[in-house]
């Protein structure tokens, strides 16, 4: 699998899910006259902006808005395609409130469904499994196949009797969600209304096109991290848009890649930090990671970080590229899960394993080193004493930027979000 697909996969949803979201999902709830009022600060001028409220970081009923406005109305990150390599995977996740099953099916193609059975609602999948080609639901074995086709209803007409006068199983299958895979990701718009996907992607995949034709390699264990946190998850997305923390949280990172060599980048779609001395070493005679073919000479020393908004951290480099997948835990519980992929097959050598160990403890420290600093300002939202804060006007931008989108998501839904200017 690839990096950039300039043709993501998209699969349709079916109209009962269609109606379901958008009941789930309401244009018009309401947001307080006070949170309003805090949200258009966040939208004034970096100069005079305030950041978001404490309430956006700690209190449950403004997460419930947060949760309809922000991840049931457009298109955010739910897993990797990896969660099902092979044809017959389920992989169930818990998304938004929503009971989600990612399935892989018998054409080689990842789908997403709404992980309960149309009888009587049961969860279909509690743990990842093979299922061969069907999906059985353990409470009366209602099966579905792999594209949730409804195939088997035992005993529905009584003892014996597996069909009924007056039911079709053709008209009954699983509640599919729309869905779309790009750079081993998997995306899911909930709402079934937004734009397309691929409008979605289009910003950061023309900014990475270079990477467009790169396989992605997966070394297995030695690619994967999970954290928890103690933290709002965007104080996760806060932390990781910019580097200006970085001589005081990092300061080995920041010896080998200072401060004054990192720039910011600003999208209304994604923002974040870019480093112009990336230069990976590894110690002995242990060979360099491939790069990527064919890239121009900014990618020699160039290296690019940023938050495809809501909910996914991307690092590209020319040797590897990774992503976090942010899970919001409630309002102060956080949980992340990484994976960083290769671009050469050869890397899965075991001449390489130092390499990708080496590089798999380096990025572990470094969002280690993350947690006491966003742990830390999660207990600072608690405190009376802070009103949201203030930004850097020249430091700052990229987490305006997500404070931005955020707060224009409160206030008008994605959806119908005014289009900023990007720079």
């Amino acid at each position: 699998m690839w990096l950039g697909h300039n043709k993501p996969s998209i699969n349709c949803y079916c109209y009962l899910c269609l109606e379901a979201a958008m009941d789930v999902c309401p244009r018009s709830s309401e947001i307080s006259g006070t949170l309003a009022v805090a949200m258009e600060q966040v939208l004034e001028p970096i100069e005079m902006a305030r950041g978001l409220p404490n309430a956006c970081y700690t209190d449950a009923a403004t997460m419930e808005i947060e949760q309809q406005r922000v991840f049931k109305d457009g298109w955010a990150c739910v897993g990797f395609a990896l969660d099902v390599p092979d044809r017959g995977d389920l992989f169930p996740i818990e998304f938004s409130g929503s009971q989600l099953l990612l399935t892989r099916n018998t054409d080689d193609v990842v789908q997403v469904f709404h992980n309960v059975c149309r009888h009587r609602g049961r969860i279909l999948v509690e743990a990842s499994i093979n299922s061969g080609k069907s999906i059985i639901c353990p409470y009366h074995s209602w099966t579905y196949d792999l594209d949730g086709q409804l195939i088997g209803t035992p005993h529905i007409g009584g003892a014996g009797k597996h069909t009924c006068p007056g039911f079709n199983k053709n008209d009954i299958g699983l509640c599919k969600v729309r869905s779309a895979e790009w750079f081993g990701l998997i995306f899911v718009d909930l709402s079934g209304t937004a734009k397309p996907f691929a409008d979605y992607i289009k910003p950061l995949a023309e900014r990475w096109k270079v990477f467009a034709e790169v396989d992605l390699v997966d070394t297995g264990a030695d690619c994967r991290i999970e954290f928890e946190l103690a933290c709002n998850w965007k104080l996760a997305v806060e932390n990781y848009c910019e580097a200006y923390h970085l001589p005081w949280v990092h300061p080995e990172l920041n010896r080998y890649s200072p401060l004054e060599q990192h720039y910011g980048i600003v999208h209304q779609s994604y923002s974040g930090q870019g480093s112009r001395c990336y230069e990976p070493s590894f110690s002995g005679d242990a060979p360099a990671i491939p790069n990527a073919a064919n890239l121009p000479p900014f990618w020699d020393s160039g290296a690019e970080y940023v938050v495809l908004f809501p909910n996914v951290l991307l690092g590209l480099h020319r040797d590897h590229f990774y992503a976090v997948l942010i899970q919001p835990d409630g309002p102060c519980r956080t949980r992340e899960r990484m994976q960083i992929y290769y671009f050469d097959k050869r890397v899965r050598d075991h001449g390489y394993q130092t390499q990708r160990i080496a590089n798999r403890g380096l990025w572990q420290s470094i969002f280690v080193e993350d947690r006491a600093a966003v742990e830390s300002m999660q207990r600072g939202r608690h405190s009376i004493g802070f009103d949201g804060g203030i930004f850097s006007p020249v430091m700052d931008q990229p987490t305006h930027a997500f404070h931005s989108w955020i707060a224009r998501a409160f206030l008008y839904g994605r959806s119908n979000s005014p289009v900023v200017a990007s720079s």
